[in-house]
């Protein structure tokens, strides 16, 4: 670094050395109002803020100078290196990975050079399922995480993205983690982890210890703060529509949608996001009860609390005006808006005594808290190289997550196949593979499943494609082709599905959700659906192709369950895998690799059925006359190339011990699955509830005695515990003895 820019960056505060508390404290004494509510802005969208320039540099905007001036700095930047079609930026107008730090650098160096004390800013970045800025490393969404059911593993994917963002020369990582899948009908069920809390706060757990590493006073230079959103029951909003309200009792709310949260909280998260939802008739961002009362503290949490984007100024609705509603949401517990108005007026507010100056202090305080955390006063990180090996993360993801549904012996691929026909408008893309909240990536990223199939096939086998038909519409001029190509072969894999994917032609609502949807857009951020069914020409094509008699493995690439007919030999999902999905879905296919993962939210057999959660209140409720109660597939479900046969549970000093043997001719996983049944109960209990689960691998005929440490159990609960390899098959499992909790220690 020059001495010129060495003393850009010199902070102007006292005591270097001094705990970040105080250190925090001798700044905030010194900053005036208008200061003070600068560093709860983030109002940029970060793409504004810079321009290409003709020699491949960038320079910054009248748009960010502008900015910098109304508040003599910046609190944060949002987006800074996004790409996508709502940003509009390219390769051939935003940063890479090679110069991404370099832009992050100019853009800093302003900021403090505007700030009268050289308070720096926060750069904030999406890592919804990987670092979403050009170049980076796209994982597998969410929904395909819970299907691996191995929080390892996704600890340690989540661990390159912080790396990655960190790289680039940003600070926060804004991760979807909180949400529970209740009805699949919301476009944004693939940002969720399933329908189940328990899987979803080890995922979580799993997210806050990868990216931040060990808990301590300042972040590593590979390690990125976490904004776990959102906070709170998002995922389960009337009709499955976005940003809709939530009708939901506290109990639910506590049982169902907050012990992600909890997880979160516990684990060291830097951060969390109020939902756009309300909660017992008040939004998040404006609900003191759930962001403070509850969040802060019952659960003590002393991190930052930021708003979803235009979250605050919808709260004017209550309170009249935009200054108001920005009082509302400071007073409720928000530290930083993103891209309100209502928090550029809190000093009108102060002003006006609508909030005190100890609660904007105390908001204050927790965004300079988190810069002097992440060393930014300090200089204390250079940005490191890009960390390498992306794409055996992201592959690892993948390939965990592939689902065998259904199979009358038609996978893997027997060796006496020698023409594959592979079919449908899936199978030769690698863009519906991506998911919502994806950047823009080079040609040439990834492997389609017929690109994979053709490399990985024995010599000799001859592989065949049709697309047969689009995603959306009713065009059947290409089921002829697909007929043919089928009827000519011994095997059909049939590659449908649905897609996320954003284009420059998407109309979006200026929080970036899809206002209109393209013609393949049936998944992401403001594409909710009335009922689960694929685009009407892909049935038509799969009823095609089955008449044809040859074979046929279906294969779904989707961001929700999609309701399929059983009427091929073979099913399974692999939900967006991410760029390089298809390698992993041809490898089971093939037999080149078990198919090892499991459902991580019931499958419905439509959406008249909904909800469909296995963990419904244990009511004696009726069926259905016109259709069956139960979910096509369960909770938890997935099958092997192999079998498996689980003993008695029993109780032991040790927990809940279980023998489990592979009983079939292939090497193999089982998920164990324990779930607990509350026989008697203060409250009316629920039919199960997952509390633990073990992978288990095995050789043919091994068999290994898994161990599972049981939880605290209320006192007075009457309980008894299953160990399955899904939820439908607990419910006819043999349970342990029966027992009452004496307390609420551990057994």
């Amino acid at each position: 670094m020059s001495g010129a820019a060495a003393r850009r960056h010199t902070p102007r505060y006292r005591d270097p050395t001094a705990p970040v508390d105080a250190r925090v404290g001798d700044l905030l004494a010194r900053m005036t109002p208008r200061e003070k509510v600068g560093q709860l802005n983030q109002r940029m969208y970060g793409w504004n803020a810079y321009r290409r320039t003709p020699d491949g540099g960038f320079e910054l905007t009248g748009a960010l100078y502008a900015e910098t001036e109304r508040f003599e700095g910046l609190g944060a930047l949002y987006g800074l290196q996004r790409a996508d079609a709502w940003s509009g930026v390219d390769h051939t107008s935003g940063p890479g990975a090679e110069d991404g730090a370099a832009l992050a650098d100019l853009v800093q160096s302003h900021v403090v050079e505007r700030s009268r004390l050289g308070i720096p800013a926060l750069f904030v970045e999406e890592v919804p399922h990987g670092l979403m800025a050009l170049d980076g490393t796209v994982l597998p969404v969410n929904l395909a995480v819970g299907a691996t059911w191995d929080p390892e593993l996704y600890e340690r994917a989540a661990a390159h993205a912080a790396a990655e963002l960190r790289a680039r020369g940003g600070h926060v990582a804004l991760v979807s983690a909180l949400d529970i899948a209740r009805d699949p009908r919301w476009g944004r069920t693939e940002e969720c982890f399933g329908e189940d809390p328990y899987l979803a706060a080890r995922f979580t757990e799993a997210v806050v210890r990868g990216m931040q590493g060990e808990p301590g006073e300042y972040f590593a230079a590979d390690k990125a703060p976490v904004v776990l959103k959102h906070f709170a029951g998002q995922g389960a909003t009337v009709g499955g529509r976005n940003s809709a309200e939530s009708e939901l009792g506290l109990r639910e709310l506590h049982e169902i949608h907050l012990p992600a949260a909890r997880a979160g909280v516990r684990a060291g998260a830097a951060a969390v996001m109020a939902a756009y939802n309300e909660v017992d008739g008040m939004p998040c961002a404006g609900n003191r009860a759930l962001l403070t009362g509850l969040l802060r503290e019952r659960w003590g949490f002393e991190g930052l609390v930021m708003a979803d984007g235009l979250a605050v100024d919808r709260l004017a609705r209550i309170t009249g005006d935009k200054v108001s509603a920005g009082a509302l949401a400071l007073d409720a517990g928000v530290d930083l808006s993103l891209w309100d108005e209502g928090f550029t007026h809190l000093e009108e507010a102060l002003e006006r005594g609508l909030v005190s100056e100890q609660t904007l202090d105390a908001a204050v305080a927790r965004v300079l808290r988190l810069k002097f955390r992440l060393g930014l006063f300090d200089r204390r990180h250079a940005p490191t190289s890009p960390p390498t090996g992306g794409s055996e993360v992201s592959r690892a993801l993948a390939r965990a997550a592939v689902t065998l549904l259904r199979n009358d012996g038609v996978l893997p691929a027997a060796a006496a196949v020698s023409r594959i026909a592979v079919l449908g408008p899936q199978a030769a893309t690698t863009a519906h593979q991506l998911g919502d909240y994806t950047a823009s990536q080079c040609p040439g990223t990834g492997t389609a499943v017929l690109d994979a199939l053709r490399t990985l096939a024995p010599p000799g086998v001859d592989i065949r494609y049709a697309r047969g038909c689009a995603l959306t519409g009713d065009d059947l001029s290409g089921i002829p082709e697909a007929v043919a190509a089928s009827a000519a072969s011994d095997l059909a894999v049939l590659v449908l599905g649905g897609s996320s994917a954003r284009t420059p032609e998407t109309e979006f609502d200026a929080n970036g959700a899809a206002r209109t949807a393209v013609s393949h857009l049936t998944c992401g951020e403001g594409a909710d659906l009335a009922g689960l069914g694929l685009g009407r020409a892909q049935y038509a094509l799969l009823d095609a192709v089955v008449a044809t008699g040859t074979p046929t493995a279906v294969v779904l690439v989707q961001g929700r369950p999609h309701v399929v007919p059983d009427t091929a030999g073979a099913l399974l999902t692999a939900w967006y895998p991410g760029p390089w999905g298809g390698e992993a879905i041809a490898e089971v296919l093939l037999g080149l690799r078990e198919p090892v993962g499991r459902l991580p939210l019931s499958v419905p057999r439509s959406a008249a059925q909904l909800p469909v959660h296995y963990n419904h209140k244990d009511t004696e409720y009726g069926g259905y006359v016109d259709e069956s109660a139960e979910p096509l597939y369960s909770f938890g479900q997935g099958l092997s190339y192999t079998t498996f046969a689980y003993g008695p549970p029993r109780l032991s000093g040790r927990g809940i011990e279980v023998g489990i043997t592979n009983t079939g001719q292939r090497h193999g996983r089982s998920v164990a699955q324990l779930y607990l049944r509350r026989l008697r109960s203060p409250v009316w209990p629920r039919t199960l509830e997952l509390c633990g689960f073990r992978a288990v691998d095995l050789a043919p005929g091994e068999t290994r005695t898994v161990t599972f440490p049981a939880g605290a159990v209320p006192p007075g609960t009457v309980v008894e515990f299953r160990v399955a390899e899904s939820a439908r098959a607990a419910l006819t499992a043999v349970p342990t003895q029966s027992f009452t909790a004496p307390d609420e220690t551990p057994l």
